[in-house]
């Protein structure tokens, strides 16, 4: 049986707590995975050939699919294209079967007397493979040469190839995929003054080694002249307990962005804010431990992800065997707690406190020390006067 107290304390939490919410669809320059929404157009034709002279970043960078149809077709199409050559050999030499063959008749390869054979014996000699049914008979010296160029040619595609599927498995990028921020960000208060606040998580227990956290707030504004720049970037500062830079990034971290004066923030509130029209995008750069390859993680927030008056809930606990535990399915969840409606409201406050603050120290002091009464008037008595008359 469930109490009465404890079914209203259920729905006072259900009514405070706020799970993430559905992600905008609102465009956005970096999408929550990181990845940049951006096209280039009208490019010249000649620009083109940059991604050829730098065909090594061009190979890593293309999708899967690209690199297993260039995986095979290298393959094939060397093997094919010098069974041609074998063939035409064979061909010019008289050695294809219903070729007229003069006693005496001296083959260049041996059990080569076709198109298909040609084809076995070229993917034999590349792949090394060498059954022993044919082989050259070193009386021609063309085969002699075309079978050094065609050894020296497959150890290239095997070299090429190896390496390029070896660089794409290892991509900072794919490291990147264990590093999570919560879906939304928050404004709440924090250690006394009104801050942004996110989290972000590591979900491997190797480290990220010179961990630093940034972000840049993207908007559309008008610059003094009349001209409306498009993605103004301004810088973002974020923090943790220990700073911001070389971060202890072994469990999940509560970032925050102190908004004050110096803050892009400073003019919203909690009503102005879901009408606004800014891309806040953070970045996540460190060093993998295992790898020790540079890897940079980014995510961004619009306006309806960032929420007023909410605080994240706590995820991190101690297991009875005395193992720190955390719990991600709060990670993204936050409670409602009271937050002035503005940062100037806030301030105003905080000043008005002050104000009494210092009264009520004023009025202590005085009630301790006296009140001066402006009647009396303060003159010097001297040692040396007699003042008495006998």
């Amino acid at each position: 049986m469930v109490s009465l107290s404890s079914y209203r304390m259920f729905q006072v939490l259900q009514g405070h707590i706020q799970p993430a919410p559905h992600r905008g669809r609102k465009t956005r320059l970096v999408t929550k995975d990181g990845r940049c929404n951006i096209e280039f157009g009208n490019i010249e034709y000649s620009n083109h050939f940059a991604y050829l002279l730098d065909f090594w970043t061009t190979f890593v960078e293309i999708r899967w699919r690209f690199v297993l149809l260039l995986f095979v077709a290298s393959f094939t199409g060397s093997w094919f294209v010098f069974s041609l050559l074998w063939y035409w050999i064979a061909k010019s030499n008289g050695d294809l079967t219903g070729q007229n063959r003069t006693d005496g008749h001296v083959q260049c390869i041996d059990n080569v007397n076709g198109l298909t054979t040609a084809f076995l014996y070229s993917l034999e000699t590349q792949t090394t493979i060498g059954y022993g049914g044919r082989a050259l008979t070193g009386h021609c010296a063309g085969t002699i040469a075309l079978i050094i160029i065609q050894s020296l040619i497959g150890v290239f595609i095997n070299c090429f190839m190896c390496g390029v599927i070896l660089a794409k498995i290892s991509l900072p990028k794919r490291r990147a995929k264990s590093i999570t921020f919560s879906d939304t960000a928050v404004i709440c208060l924090e250690k006394g003054s009104l801050c942004l606040l996110l989290r972000v998580a590591n979900l491997r227990k190797t480290l990220l080694i010179g961990s630093q956290i940034y972000g840049k707030l993207l908007r559309t504004t008008t610059a003094p002249d009349g001209d409306t720049v498009i993605l103004d970037q301004v810088d973002i500062d974020f923090m943790v307990d220990s700073g911001k830079d070389n971060l202890f990034f072994v469990c999940p971290l509560t970032l925050y962005h102190v908004i004050n004066t110096s803050s892009p923030f400073y003019e919203l509130s909690a009503d102005s804010l879901p009408n606004q029209d800014f891309e806040l995008v953070v970045f996540l750069d460190g060093t993998a431990e295992s790898t020790s390859s540079s890897c940079q993680v980014r995510t961004s927030y619009i306006p309806q992800e960032i929420q007023w008056g909410f605080s994240f809930l706590p995820i991190i606990s101690r297991t009875k065997t005395g193992k720190y535990r955390v719990d991600f399915s709060n990670f993204s969840k936050s409670v409602r707690v009271t937050t002035p409606h503005c940062v100037h409201c806030f301030e105003t406050d905080a000043d008005q406190k002050n104000h009494n603050s210092h009264n009520q120290e004023n009025q202590d002091k005085q009630q301790k020390l006296g009140i001066d009464n402006l009647g009396f008037q303060v003159i010097d008595i001297h040692d040396s006067m007699d003042i008495t008359k006998m």
